[in-house]
């Protein structure tokens, strides 16, 4: 791992990966792991996803983070979208990438979940980060990192004005499936959790997970890859799991079997019925 020895035993991994931190005072040796509640583009089931309706619904539930998209806009502002094309959850067409913030900014991205969520707007990076940093973890996942040149740099300089660079703040992570982008974010912010996402089996192997955990803190899979076995290499590596995307009882119910670390989830309440 790349913020702990090796050799510094298991238990220490218990008590100080960012997933866990915030159990730590209730955590002993012997001790399974907490699992934590990450709410997919925020609480997606019940409402318009990466919105800020998503958000506060996440944090109404509960969840232990939310999980957002960070794009950028033509004219160079950080926002809050999943797809590299508005079509599917605005009624607006085109890339994210050709669009200035204006124009992204009026469309509605709540119309399609339902007609309580007219009105709904794509949220911009700095507003998710003021509005939920302190009250809810944030899973920040960097989309496509390869049409956005320089994005990490944006992101590591909001998140540095925040002081959420830093190990006291690490309910802050951030993911990729683009492994060249999240090495360069632990160069640009060495105490930063990072994690790497794959739909891969090929990402599996015993090397590929030892390249993995040179620069991250989580290898992310998608729970069609997840065995007890990939699980344990992953805690053997001293690397945390957290697996996507929940959108069925049973699905939560396996990987809560599995041991992972957190659950990615459209749905909070199939992890947790409290929530």
């Amino acid at each position: 791992m790349k913020k702990t020895l090796l050799g510094a035993g298991f238990a220490f991994t218990l008590l100080f990966s960012p997933f866990q931190q915030a159990f730590a005072a209730e955590t002993t040796i012997g001790e399974l792991r907490q699992l934590d509640t990450i709410a997919h583009r925020g609480a997606s089931g019940y409402a318009p996803e990466n919105t800020i309706a998503a958000f506060d619904k996440a944090l109404e539930m509960k969840a232990d983070y939310i999980e957002i998209d960070v794009q950028r806009s033509q004219d160079g502002k950080l926002v809050v979208i999943h797809d590299t094309t508005v079509d599917r959850t605005t009624d607006g067409t085109g890339s994210v990438k050709d669009l200035t913030f204006d124009q992204l900014r009026s469309l509605d991205a709540g119309s399609y979940k339902g007609e309580q969520f007219s009105g709904e707007k794509i949220p911009t990076f700095d507003e998710v980060l003021d509005r939920y940093h302190g009250k809810i973890g944030i899973l920040i996942e960097l989309k496509s990192p390869e049409l956005y040149p320089g994005v990490e740099e944006m992101v590591a300089e909001e998140l540095r004005e925040r002081n959420l660079d830093r190990p006291q703040n690490e309910k802050i992570i951030i993911q990729s499936f683009n492994f060249e982008s999240m090495k360069k974010m632990n160069s640009l912010l060495p105490k930063m959790p990072i994690g790497v996402l794959t739909s891969s089996k090929a990402d599996t192997t015993d090397a590929a997970l030892q390249a993995f955990a040179t620069y991250a803190d989580y290898f992310n899979p998608s729970y069609g890859l997840v065995t007890k076995e990939l699980v344990d290499k992953v805690h053997a590596l001293g690397m945390g799991i957290s697996s996507w995307t929940v959108r069925s009882h049973d699905a939560a119910q396996f990987l809560i079997d599995m041991k992972v670390d957190a659950i990615i989830t459209d749905y909070p309440d199939y992890v947790d019925p409290r929530k």
